[in-house]
């Protein structure tokens, strides 16, 4: 029988939830049939830990006395966003120090969210409501009004592989690439991964409760980049990134356990996001796509060392994760992820403990997300016709 989320949330009020994770419910599935299990089981955690480079943070730093409208800010000596009125700011992760480049804004986060004091820089011209033209300031979680994360593309359903061809090593997003194919770099957590498990988001939208950063999150809109038009295969995986969140969430009441900043050698600043994400087993038909196994998700390899990002080839995720892929040619290249399993399996694990403690209900999505979106290339236009 079909479930709904309002009779699990019944179910976990009452403490007779059953909850487990992606993994243990993908080996539940190779020895029970997924009538029984949609039965049995209510809800599945799903996870991820890796780098999403789009993401930051919105923080009010409250009214400096004489007022200052702030048009120029740094953190730390990270540049933040001045024009979100007087005193509020929009911080990147990927935003660069002015002085150390392996510092920038995710490390502002990292550090504001472990109680730490960031330095406080800011300038304006002056006006009759705000005449203070400068300030040079300390500032913690505990002093600003609020510090929330707000991500625009996190926790990408599927990304590619990347390997290079060429004879120099490319320094990219997906780590160092060796020459001449010598390595691939992938970060998903496979059949732990959120959007793997609800390939076609039936259950996950605007407004959908989920982990962020070890706190209480919210799903706020699609990511940018979301993409449902990709070729999928038999499993509705898609082959290449996706759909993608949008996510918010307090981040005073997270913990550098699950955000961490990142630095990549010539490349740039990122920052660990922890996403983790209940999913309601609806069906049958909903536990046929949580059973998915890491043999059963495909990604494409892409060469990071050519134009355009020329495919390769096709790959599962037991290849990736089992420490090298034969290429057609016959090539064994080593492999290596940028995410870590590990920590989602402890994000997963957590979120299950959060549910059976009647810490963590279910939401019911107040919007779902469009069936047909795709991803615009920017190309040279003639500007100015109106």
């Amino acid at each position: 029988m079909a479930k709904t989320i309002a009779q699990i949330n019944e179910k976990i009020k009452a403490g007779k939830v059953v909850v487990i994770t992606a993994e243990a419910f993908t080996r539940m599935a190779k020895e029970r049939d997924l009538a029984s299990l949609a039965d049995e089981v209510d809800i599945v955690t799903t996870a991820t830990f890796g780098p999403m480079c789009s993401s930051g943070a919105i923080i009010n730093f409250g009214h400096w006395s004489p007022g200052i409208r702030m048009e120029e800010i740094t953190l730390n000596g990270v540049s933040a966003y001045e024009g979100l009125a007087a005193v509020d700011t929009y911080i990147g992760a990927t935003s660069e120090s002015k002085f150390d480049p392996t510092y920038g804004g995710a490390n502002v986060i990292e550090d504001l969210i472990a109680g730490k004091d960031v330095r406080l820089h800011a300038r304006g011209k002056g006006t009759d409501c705000y005449p203070t033209k400068e300030i040079d300031t300390w500032i913690n979680k505990e002093t600003v009004n609020e510090f929330y994360l707000f991500n625009p593309r996190n926790a990408y359903q599927n990304y590619a592989a990347a390997t290079n061809s060429t004879n120099r090593i490319k320094y990219t997003y997906m780590g160092s690439l060796l020459p001449r194919l010598s390595n691939i770099t992938y970060s998903t957590s496979g059949e732990l991964s959120p959007l793997l498990n609800d390939p076609y988001l039936r259950t996950i939208g605007l407004g959908t409760r989920i982990f962020l950063g070890g706190s209480v999150g919210y799903v706020a809109w699609n990511g940018t980049q979301f993409n449902t038009r990709r070729e999928r295969n038999e499993h509705g995986i898609p082959k290449l990134p996706g759909a993608t969140l949008a996510l918010i969430g307090d981040a005073k009441e997270m913990s550098t356990d699950y955000i961490r900043s990142a630095y990549y050698e010539k490349y740039g600043v990122s920052m660990f996001v922890g996403v983790g994400i209940p999913i309601p087993v609806l069906d049958e038909r909903m536990a046929e796509h949580l059973a998915i196994s890491n043999d059963q998700i495909e990604t494409t390899i892409l060469d990071y060392g050519q134009e355009g990002h020329p495919a390769l080839g096709s790959v599962t995720y037991a290849q990736l994760a089992s420490g090298s892929v034969t290429m057609g040619d016959g090539k064994v290249v080593k492999t290596a992820p940028l995410s870590s399993v590990a920590k989602a399996r402890e994000i997963a694990d957590l979120l299950a403990t959060w549910i059976k403690e009647k810490r963590f209900y279910l939401s019911e999505p107040v919007q779902m997300f469009p069936q047909d979106s795709f991803v615009k290339p920017l190309v040279p236009r003639e500007g100015g016709v109106q």
